[in-house]
């Protein structure tokens, strides 16, 4: 049986839809930055998905390939996930889709190192006549956060992310998003295939104790 994150690591991948304090530690992405509104018909967003899926899989197939990679194990795919924010917004606001920055990211196996990722570009980017480019490897280590999940269309989010504020007000939390510490969704199911009513999405917020500086944890 392949290895499967969702599965294996539930406390971060399954929560319950309503909302738990969770402490993410670091792990490294495939990752493209970009700006704009997801919804675009050929935007840059949908264009960044193609780019990840098309080293996501290079990886994983690297096992019939001449690149073995040391401690490689059979594996599912992790699922699409997205930090996202708007510059000069606290929040976000889903009225302005246009103002999006984003990175869009699916996590690496933590036997991928630097040198795997940069071999996994060489080959996209040769085989699949793409250019790879804007592909990075990403670091992020998330730390302390309130999280739940979302059942419904995206633009419910806001219902949802009320919930979780008020949780984490009551145990003696705040938010803590900054430039470092961004809004996070980890999509669970294929937009193109699901109803929007049926949509599950963890979403994720960092937080602090209000007594205690809690912020420190940074994208590399």
């Amino acid at each position: 049986m392949a290895f499967d994150y969702k599965k294996e690591y539930k406390e971060f991948y399954m929560p319950k839809n309503k909302p738990s304090i969770v402490t993410v530690p670091g792990m490294n992405y495939i990752a493209v930055r970009g700006h704009g509104d997801p919804n675009a018909e050929d935007g840059e967003y949908k264009q960044s998905i193609g780019l990840l899926y098309g080293i996501a899989f290079t990886i994983k197939m690297s096992k019939k390939g001449d690149h073995q990679i040391d401690g490689y194990f059979d594996y599912v795919v992790p699922p699409l996930e997205g930090f996202w924010w708007q510059d000069g917004v606290a929040g976000i606001d889903y009225a302005h889709k246009e103002n999006f920055e984003w990175i869009s990211v699916i996590r690496l196996p933590d036997f991928v190192t630097k040198v795997d990722f940069d071999w996994a570009i060489e080959e996209a980017t040769k085989k699949k006549k793409t250019d790879f480019s804007k592909v990075e490897f990403l670091t992020y280590d998330e730390g302390l956060c309130v999280q739940c999940m979302h059942i419904g269309s995206y633009d419910d989010e806001p219902a949802t992310v009320a919930l979780m504020h008020e949780y984490m007000e009551q145990q003696g939390y705040v938010l803590d998003i900054t430039e470092q510490r961004l809004h996070h969704e980890i999509y669970l199911s294929d937009a193109r295939k699901v109803a929007p009513e049926k949509l599950k999405t963890v979403i994720r917020h960092p937080i602090r104790k209000t007594s205690l500086d809690n912020g420190k944890h940074t994208i590399e």
